[in-house]
Parts: structure tokens; C-alpha cells; sequence
């Protein structure tokens, strides 16, 4: 796999993470480079874990993996995003920042599934693993970084809506990853 194949690949992985992480930034009262930070630090972390977990366990457990990830994905995303609905109901003075580490984690674990199947066939490719999960991750880094600032930018100061629409955004997400494996 050439390095430019390479980036492809790792751009493509992470645009599940951008959404998620412009939804992220939606929650954010105001831009705070540390929350991006850490944000973007779990995105690409686990976008990066997921496939060498996927390389490591190989060819033998490909099978179950790729029935059973979709729905995971699906059942996470959509809790998150259904509790994003429900906090942007709430008046702006009820809702806080709503950062809390497990929610990232969570979502880190949900947009990187697919990159789980795609260290699966980074093991048949025999390309060099430890190099492609490094690219991986600094790319959804950068990537996530930007969507959460973006997110924030977007969000209005005196209205729920941005954070509603996030959340809608998230069980569409969740809806169309359930989709493209059933159909």
C-alpha cells in the first residue's frame, strides 16, 4: 500500500469521527482547545487501537466481528445521540458543557468499528501495521480536532437547536452505518 493509498484510507476512517466530533463541538458553549484536544486524542487513539486489534486477531474472528460491528456502532451512537436530544431540550442555562470521558470513549469505540475490519485486511495486505495505525491516528487527530472547533463555532449561544440537530445527526449516523451492513 503506497503512502498515498495510506492517506486515503486513514482520511476515509475518520469521517465518521468528524461528524461526531463537529456534533461533539455542538455541546460546547464556548472553544476550548484542551476539550479538543481531548477529543481529537481519544478519536485518534482508538481509530487507531481498532485496527490493530483487527490485524492482531487476523483472519479467524473476521467473520464475527463484521456481523456484530454495525450493531454496535448503531446501539452506541444512538444513545449518545438520544440523550444529546434530550439535553437540548433543556433550557441554556441547564446545560453545562456535557464533557464527560466515558461519552468520549464511547463515541471513539462506535466511529472506529469500521477500522477494526479494515486491520483485518491490513493483515492479508502484509503491510506494515505499526507505520499505517500511526498515520491513521494523527490524521483523525487533525481531523477530529478541526470538526469539534468547528462544531463549536456553529453552535448559537442562546439556542438548543445545534445541540438537537447533533444529536439527529448522531442516530442518522448510527441508522446509516445498521444500514450499509444489512443491505
Amino acid at each position: 500500500m503506497s503512502n498515498i493509498e495510506l492517506l486515503i484510507v486513514a482520511i476515509a476512517l475518520s469521517m465518521d469521527a468528524f461528524s461526531v466530533s463537529i456534533c461533539k463541538g455542538l455541546t460546547l458553549k464556548k472553544i476550548s482547545l484542551k476539550k479538543s484536544f481531548i477529543i481529537a486524542l481519544f478519536f485518534g487513539t482508538f481509530q487507531g487501537l481498532m485496527p490493530l486489534t483487527g490485524y492482531v486477531l487476523g483472519n479467524s474472528f473476521a467473520s464475527f466481528i463484521a456481523f456484530i460491528d454495525h450493531f454496535v456502532a448503531f446501539f452506541l451512537l444512538n444513545i449518545i445521540g438520544i440523550n444529546m436530544i434530550k439535553d437540548g431540550f433543556k433550557n441554556d442555562n441547564e446545560i453545562n458543557d456535557n464533557f464527560h470521558i466515558k461519552e468520549i470513549i464511547i463515541l471513539a469505540i462506535a466511529t472506529s468499528m469500521d477500522a477494526l475490519t479494515v486491520g483485518i485486511t491490513f493483515a492479508f495486505l502484509k503491510i506494515d501495521i505499526l507505520y499505517s495505525i500511526v498515520v491513521i491516528s494523527i490524521i483523525t487527530f487533525i481531523i477530529c480536532f478541526i470538526g469539534v472547533i468547528l462544531g463549536t463555532l456553529f453552535r448559537s449561544n442562546n439556542s438548543n437547536k445545534a445541540t438537537i440537530f447533533g444529536g439527529i445527526t448522531l442516530c442518522l449516523l448510527g441508522l446509516k452505518i445498521l444500514l450499509e451492513h444489512l443491505f
